[in-house]
């Protein structure tokens, strides 16, 4: 029995997230920045709290205030696009950036965005429906990091080709305007999700 809540909590979660999640793209724009373990943890985290987060919480996560959300979402953004140009300037500089503080990137853009969507919700229904938590927790916390992983994985392979034909201002300009872009349409999607 707890098996099958596994499975169909990880099942669930992934589905709802794979399909035009914002986070996916995120999470292969900084792999292919940044080297991938860092971003890794740093998303896992993320997933972990978000996913521990929505089971306990339920309900309340999917009626947070969506200007509320798209605030979050608007500074999570802004705040990552201008730490990864930052870092840039420095890295030019210094050289490579810290694993530290690539997984720090990685988490907050993923912690501070995207809150009440789809995953959060499904798994805040599968534990209210199953009342086991922790499996639900478990399953979602899964689904979310497999995400993560085939984002990060086309991001670090797309890095060394990159790298190697495209001029550092370029990749910096590219990665920010990402990002910038990203942010944007979350935050559009939020606002015309909670007045639907």
């Amino acid at each position: 029995m707890l098996l099958e809540i596994f499975l169909a909590t990880y099942g669930a979660v992934f589905l709802a997230e794979i399909v035009g999640d914002k986070l996916l793209y995120t999470t292969g724009v900084l792999a292919a920045r940044y080297k991938t373990v860092p971003i890794m943890v740093g998303m896992a985290c993320a997933f972990m709290l978000k996913m521990a987060a929505a089971v306990a919480l339920g309900e309340l996560i999917s009626k947070l205030p969506p200007l509320f959300v798209a605030g979050l979402t608007a500074a999570s953004f802004i705040g990552v696009a201008i730490a990864v140009w930052r870092k840039d300037e420095r890295r030019a500089a210094r050289g490579a950036v810290s694993a530290p503080k690539a997984a720090m990137v990685s988490f907050a853009a993923i912690f501070f965005s995207e809150w009440g969507d789809a995953g959060q919700i499904t798994a805040a229904a599968l534990s209210a429906k199953y009342h086991v938590p922790l499996i639900v927790w478990t399953g979602a916390v899964s689904a979310m990091v497999t995400k993560g992983l085939l984002a990060a994985s086309i991001g670090a392979g797309v890095r060394g080709w990159i790298q190697e034909h495209v001029p550092p201002k370029m990749i910096r300009y590219a990665g920010v305007s990402a990002l910038l872009l990203l942010g944007i349409l979350s935050v559009i999607e939020t606002l015309t999700e909670g007045h639907a």
